[in-house]
């Protein structure tokens, strides 16, 4: 009797989350295929089932192909801060359009930058009250993606995450820059006030919840909040893995008069000041009903700290340190 061949799972965007997908995918038997625009650089297929394709999810004839015979799409895109007016919309539109053509599930990625200021914890329920530019048009994309799935077009599940912490997180909190200074014996930094609760998403987490999504046709047509250990002040965070690599490490928040400074220079960093807010009051996630539904736990905020610093203690550029 001949074998069944592997379902196909295409993953857009090969970046802090995207690139964490093919491994889990594959260990459950799945094809994967990387979609990625600036192509895969030093990257390797990891088995003969994964492929990559170079191309940009705006083209919709591209991004037809780039979907097609897909059983789920994996939405992973995530511009530079400083595109995003020109690109955020279109490549999630992109996204929609090869998922519809191909049949296929669509589980997207998200934050929480549509909910504004928040008073209290961010539930799915919490209403849309963006406060900066980039949260107006996270409830662009969010609308665009929700509609598709009202009219029928393609099945979306949206999954939002809290900021990341995690192993080999350029952009987040906690990147190279962070590992550096407190290396170094000088404070990380973090926008605001390092002492304000704060949730951070482990980004294996985020991963994994991804896959979940996609295997269960009930998370269609939902929004879903990523489960996330309970929020600490970043401050705690960075103590906890001062601990793990055995330093004293400590936290100071940049103020927003110096990132409007250096935004002058560095179009990132100018897109940075109105985030600022969200380490300007207490910013928490409520995950529970991920919890409920899907029996889902975030990985323990200790282990999540010993695979980091274990990742810090194997990579350039502190593997010639002495530990």
């Amino acid at each position: 009797m001949e074998h069944e061949r592997p379902s196909l799972h295409v993953v857009l965007g090969a970046g802090q989350i995207g690139s964490r997908l093919p491994r889990l995918l594959l260990a459950r038997g799945h094809r994967v295929r990387t979609v990625r625009k600036g192509g895969r650089g030093d990257a390797a297929p990891v088995t003969a089932n994964h492929e990559w394709l170079e191309g940009d999810m705006a083209d919709l004839d591209f991004a037809e192909r780039a979907t097609r015979g897909a059983a789920v799409v994996y939405d992973c895109m995530n511009p530079p801060y400083h595109q995003w007016p020109e690109h955020l919309v279109a490549m999630g539109r992109g996204a929609l359009h090869g998922a519809a053509k191909a049949g296929a599930k669509l589980v997207a990625l998200d934050c929480l930058y549509m909910y504004g200021r928040p008073s209290g914890p961010m539930s799915e329920l919490s209403p849309y009250a963006p406060c900066s530019k980039k949260g107006t048009l996270r409830v662009e994309l969010s609308e665009l993606r929700l509609g598709a799935h009202g009219r029928g077009d393609v099945r979306v599940a949206i999954a939002r995450a809290s900021d990341f912490f995690g192993e080999n997180l350029p952009y987040s909190t906690f990147n190279e820059r962070f590992f550096d200074r407190i290396l170094a014996g000088t404070p990380g930094e973090c926008m605001g006030d390092p002492e304000m609760p704060h949730s951070y998403t482990y980004a294996n987490d985020v991963a994994r919840a991804l896959v979940l999504l996609g295997e269960h046709d009930e998370a269609m047509g939902q929004v879903w909040h990523i489960p996330t250990n309970p929020a600490e002040s970043s401050r705690l965070l960075t103590r906890r893995m001062g601990r793990a690599l055995g330093l004293d490490a400590d936290m100071v928040g940049i103020p927003r008069m110096a990132l409007r400074a250096m935004g002058t220079w560095n179009p990132f960093v100018r897109e940075l000041v109105e985030m600022t807010y969200q380490w300007e009051v207490p910013f928490e996630i409520d995950d529970s009903r991920f919890r409920s539904t899907f029996r889902f736990e975030p990985t323990p905020i200790d282990e999540a700290v010993a695979n980091i610093a274990a990742w810090v203690k194997s990579s350039p550029p502190w593997k010639t340190r002495p530990w």
